[in-house]
């Protein structure tokens, strides 16, 4: 169906239309939802009010800081509104699925669950377009997500848009490089790609066939053979020799060395994958992202040798290079956060490593600053409350801890491990009525936690009868 223009619009969808576009302007993202909101639901053939509407979701979202505790709440409470979605959707009542799916996103515009559907109602709808953009949307904040990267692809190739297919497909199999299906749709696409770039016809004229239509003969060779045999060693010999063309072709080209380092890692060719990423590394100098790939590749490089020394029966062998790989972890880690200092989740890892390896006040440091993120928040205080906890500093240990309770309304397992150390350090501060309450809390949702049924039996066994 037609895309419906500005002109077209009736007088309410307009007005609509403009004062949310001059509320986005002026920074009101609130009224600027709600007004772009009231136009697509009136008039939602009308894309540019779409695009409009998504980018204000993301600003309003991206200004939020919403915790993961957060979100999986939030998840379960907008469960029964997903079900609804998918129902209509399935049942043919496309516009309805939509929007009752934006409703989904209006919260979390770069959620990929909420997307995919939202964009499936959206093509059924026939709206390619804003299906597109709001996967697109995904894609920015999830680059690496498979089935966006695929459901992308596929909207762009029935739209015309071969060139971003291509791409998508392309980025797809260095992800999963053993992927046949993956490996089908981007051969099709280069087909599809290089049919309308040179012409079906004007090659059919000279006799040609469906495969001379590739650009580069070789490449399909390469694609229709890992199609079939990805999964074996050979499939995976012929993808790493086709990627290291693509290196030396393309030297400075960083995700071709970063799929090659990952076919090397599937391999197990553990020293390859390193030196790779190393070099990796040396071209693009502060990719923090790089380098926490070449760590783990490291340290899987230590455990295969560790593997091979207990298959051996050398474990002494084995526990020296144990502990040669604990302190490679402590020294890679340590490195990290002194180049990228700004960085709150290596500080948390680091604060986690240090209280392991009892270098208490430091790891206290730490976590004083891993706080900082909503992501481990809860964590980072619940630490630091052990961490006073080993320096015999009861009380400021419980506020720590009386501070991430605040943040878990929920018996979940991070809330038990406060609640439990709450009752192990109010034992030892000598109020065991306190610490039997925090104990009766995880008591009353999971008798089975750790000892809590025989700590809840002896304090009652302690309690005095009334005569």
């Amino acid at each position: 169906m037609d895309e419906v223009t500005l002109e077209n619009l009736s007088k309410t969808s307009r007005d609509s239309f403009n004062r949310g576009f001059t509320a986005l302007e002026r920074g009101n993202i609130d009224y600027a939802i709600e007004m772009l909101t009231a136009c697509v639901e009136e008039s939602p053939r009308f894309v540019r009010a779409w695009k409009f509407l998504r980018a204000a979701e993301v600003k309003r979202a991206r200004k939020k800081a919403v915790s993961n505790l957060t979100r999986s709440i939030d998840t379960g409470v907008k469960m029964p509104t997903y079900l609804s979605a998918m129902t209509l959707l399935k049942s043919g009542k496309h516009q309805a699925a939509m929007m009752l799916a934006e409703k989904l996103l209006r919260d979390y515009p770069e959620n990929p669950k909420y997307a995919k559907l939202f964009a499936e109602a959206a093509a059924a709808f026939e709206l390619p377009e804003v299906a597109i953009l709001t996967l697109e949307t995904v894609r920015d904040s999830n680059p690496d997500d498979i089935s966006v990267l695929s459901w992308l692809g596929v909207l762009y190739q029935k739209s015309g848009r071969m060139r971003s297919a291509r791409e998508c497909f392309e980025r797809l199999c260095e992800i999963s490089p053993n992927d046949p299906s993956a490996l089908k749709q981007l051969k099709d696409v280069l087909a599809l790609d290089s049919m309308s770039n040179d012409g079906w016809e004007k090659n059919a004229d000279k006799g040609g066939t469906f495969r001379d239509m590739l650009k580069d003969s070789e490449e399909a060779a390469l694609l229709e053979q890992g199609a079939k045999s990805a999964k074996s060693d050979t499939g995976l010999e012929t993808l790493i020799a086709d990627m290291k063309q693509k290196v030396e072709a393309e030297p400075n080209n960083i995700n071709y060395r970063r799929g090659l380092a990952n076919m090397y890692l599937q391999k197990r060719a553990f020293e390859e994958a390193i030196t790779i990423l190393e070099e990796a590394v040396a071209l693009n100098p502060g990719d923090p992202e790089l380098e926490r790939t070449l760590g783990n590749a490291r340290a899987r490089f230590f455990e295969s040798r560790i593997e091979e020394r207990r298959q051996k029966g050398d474990e002494a062998g084995a526990v020296e290079l144990e502990n040669e790989l604990l302190q490679f972890r402590f020294d890679d880690l340590q490195s990290k956060v002194e180049r990228y200092p700004n960085d709150l989740q290596l500080r948390y890892d680091w604060g986690v490593m240090l209280y392991e390896n009892d270098y208490i006040n430091e790891a206290i440091q730490q976590f004083q600053l891993a706080q900082r993120s909503a992501k481990n928040r809860v964590l980072s205080l619940y630490y630091m409350g052990i961490c006073f906890r080993a320096k015999k500093q009861y009380d400021i240990a419980c506020r720590q801890l009386e501070t991430a309770l605040t943040s878990l309304p929920i018996m979940d397992a991070n809330k038990k491990k406060v609640l439990y150390e709450l009752g192990e350090i109010s034992g030892l501060m000598g109020d065991a009525k306190k610490a039997a309450d925090y104990f009766m809390q995880i008591y009353q949702s999971d008798i089975a936690y750790l000892d809590v049924a025989t700590r809840i039996e002896e304090f009652y066994q302690q309690e005095p009868t009334a005569e």
